[in-house]
């Protein structure tokens, strides 16, 4: 494992996830890769994690974090609650912030509430990067794909996937450079291209 830079201040990574299921039914809750991404973002005097899980076996992760926590506050934002991972353990270790409300936030980072989805993306304007949890994922050739309907299912709004489709299009109003999905590998090009192919 390591932390790929992906622009001046902005880091990605990905871990094992212990809890991943290593032979998933296709298109079922389960359906996802172990390895999972986090996102790392340096503001002036704040460091950012989205979604952080750290490696059992690798501790890459925690001497990068230490290095960069001991000249900036630390903020840990969760795009959807069972992505909080290693965000008590980290939150204990630095002090950090939890809060996804607006007026908590470090400036240069927003976050766009997908409220019938039951997720909060984050959005770092600086790069164009989108970074969302469940609702968007890598999809395998290169571009991103909208989750299996049966991730869904728990919603109390009742969500479907051609609603979801609906709720994300205002995202397309953005200048999307990046997205960087949880689950699947990040587009670094014509990002905003192939959201709203998957989108169409």
């Amino acid at each position: 494992m390591s932390v790929r830079e992906l622009a001046p201040r902005l880091w990605r990574w990905t871990a094992t996830h212990p809890d991943a299921d290593p032979d998933p039914e296709p298109g079922s809750p389960a359906d996802w890769p172990a390895e999972v991404g986090s996102v790392a973002y340096e503001t002036e005097e704040t460091l950012v994690l989205v979604d952080p899980l750290l490696a059992a076996d690798d501790d890459s992760v925690e001497r990068f974090i230490d290095e960069r926590a001991r000249r900036r506050h630390v903020h840990i934002l969760t795009t959807v609650p069972w992505h909080r991972r290693s965000r008590a353990e980290l939150a204990a270790r630095y002090g950090a912030e939890t809060s996804r409300a607006k007026r908590n936030l470090p400036p240069g980072v927003e976050t766009i509430s997908i409220r019938r989805a039951g997720e909060t993306m984050i959005w770092i304007p600086e790069y164009g990067a989108l970074v969302p949890g469940d609702r968007i994922l890598g999809d395998g050739a290169g571009g991103v794909r909208l989750c299996p309907e049966s991730w869904l299912r728990y919603l109390p709004s009742g969500l479907r996937l051609s609603e979801l489709r609906a709720e994300l299009k205002p995202l397309l109003e953005l200048p999307i450079e990046l997205v960087l999905v949880s689950h699947g590998e990040p587009v670094l090009e014509q990002a905003h291209d192939a959201l709203a192919a998957a989108l169409h």
